[in-house]
């Protein structure tokens, strides 16, 4: 990622685009902390949605976030697009193509005839490839929008599949961008709960690919210097794993998720993987076997839990939006934990601080292919985002990465060559894929998805 010229300022008068605005509870979330920054609460803010009821509920939101947190933003929202992005400084995507229904219904429910299961299906595996497919194009489309009216903005991308994403836009476009998540910082702070330490002692190097990256070192800092944690998690790591709860966040996850089968991987690998259990239980070929009900029993993996979910916030939908447009009831507005905000205020104030971000591999993991997305420390001040050098992997995280970097590569190249023998491909070197199916299940299934998605498929690809 090239530096770019420096921009100072401290009168607030970003202009901050949210694309995928309708994701209330997101946009909620980001604009709490971006308002909440006095550098920042002056910024203009322009929403972008296709839907115009969900969009409309976002627009009261983020003036009742304003508000709460005595911010005075200027705030507007469209259905038009290039209107939204106009002028834009920062672009944030938060969207997804294809929604719940259709499009993830019949990701999980025509490989599950196939008996391939999933979990999340966002990221990698079948239903990551299916995404990736639907939703590369749309991003591509909203980048060359950048490039003809905000060129020089920084797109902040929340969108999954993560790397495959961006990826696509660092081959396709001129556009800078950075790959958010919050795996990086979430998982840290679980682990100083399963090690009952303040989270706020944790010192970690982390790095690999977006949901698969791993803490290189992860430590403690007190008051004589810093203690490397590895010892005390290997001890931990000799009980069950925990649970993570997850209803307290209110976004209707199922209570209590093993971890498991990060754990397992941890005893395995030596090193803690960012991601959670029910993602990480997909990525790789040894947990979700057709016929072996004793794997999912022993490590906890809940089978169709991003259904489940969608399911829960579709029911919950009418009730919350109730509450969130209700001006006579408080509106919570708390630190999300997410990196854009500080992004945001450093390239616009100066002040230096560090996030994970997912770039392009320019030299900075030397044993995972070059130009691929990696996810690493990144500098970020007045000069823009800043990735760090890393060096080399353990050789064993590398190799598991590598497994889903191959599906990555060539699901990106399908969309962008038009070739259909590479989602093929893909599907065929997908570590879960392949070891539940063979070559001609593989090939009849990825015809049948492609034929079901219709028109959210790029035409060569149907």
């Amino acid at each position: 990622m090239a530096v770019r010229p420096a921009r100072l300022t401290i009168s607030g008068m970003a202009k901050i685009c949210l694309i995928g605005a309708g994701s209330t509870v997101f946009a909620r979330n980001l604009l709490g902390d971006i308002l909440s920054m006095p550098e920042l609460a002056a910024s203009t803010i322009s929403l972008h949605d296709i839907d115009a009821d969900r969009l409309a509920t976002s627009e009261t939101v983020a003036h009742r976030v304003a508000a709460t947190v005595g911010a005075t933003p200027d705030i507007a929202a469209t259905t038009e697009r290039r209107r939204a992005l106009d002028g834009a400084d920062y672009v944030i995507t938060m969207f997804q193509v294809g929604g719940y229904e259709p499009a993830t219904v019949t990701d999980f429910e025509i490989p599950s005839t196939y008996g391939l299961r999933q979990t999340i299906g966002d990221t990698l595996g079948i239903g990551g490839i299916m995404r990736g497919i639907r939703t590369i194009p749309v991003l591509l489309d909203v980048c060359r929008d950048m490039e003809q009216v905000c060129g020089t903005a920084t797109l902040l991308n929340y969108v999954n599949p993560m790397a495959m994403l961006c990826w696509a836009v660092d081959r396709a476009t001129t556009i800078e961008t950075v790959g958010l998540c919050h795996s990086v910082q979430g998982t840290a702070r679980q682990l100083a709960g399963d090690l009952g330490i303040d989270p706020e002692q944790m010192r970690y190097r982390c790095a690999g690919i977006n949901h698969m990256s791993f803490y290189l070192e992860l430590e403690q800092q007190t008051d004589e210097g810093r203690v490397d944690l590895y010892p005390a998690l290997a001890e931990r790591a000799r009980r069950p794993a925990p649970d993570r709860g997850h209803a307290a966040r209110g976004d209707g996850a199922t209570v209590g998720l093993s971890d498991e089968v990060r754990y397992e991987m941890f005893r395995r690998l030596g090193y803690f993987v960012t991601e959670s259990s029910e993602h990480f239980s997909e990525y790789v070929p040894w947990f979700i076997k057709d016929g072996r009900r004793d794997l999912l029993d022993r490590f906890g993996i809940p089978l169709d839990e991003y259904p489940r979910r969608c399911e829960r916030q579709i029911a919950g939908w009418e009730a919350l939006r109730q509450r969130l447009e209700d001006d006579t009831r408080p509106l919570a507005v708390r630190p999300s934990g997410e990196y854009g905000s500080g992004i945001i205020h450093s390239m616009e104030t100066g002040r230096p601080r560090v996030v994970y971000g997912n770039v392009a591999n320019r030299g900075l993991i030397t044993n995972l292919p070059d130009r691929c997305c990696v996810e690493v420390p990144c500098l970020v001040d007045a000069n823009g985002i800043q990735p760090t050098v890393v060096g080399e992997l353990p050789p064993q995280l590398a190799a598991v990465i590598q497994t889903n970097v191959n599906v990555q590569s060539l699901t990106v190249a399908a969309v962008l060559e038009g070739r259909r023998d590479h989602v093929v491909h893909a599907a065929m070197l997908d570590p879960h894929t392949a070891a539940q199916l063979d070559l001609d299940r593989i090939e009849s299934l990825v015809d049948e998805l492609l034929a079901a998605h219709g028109d959210l498929i790029p035409a060569p690809l149907r």
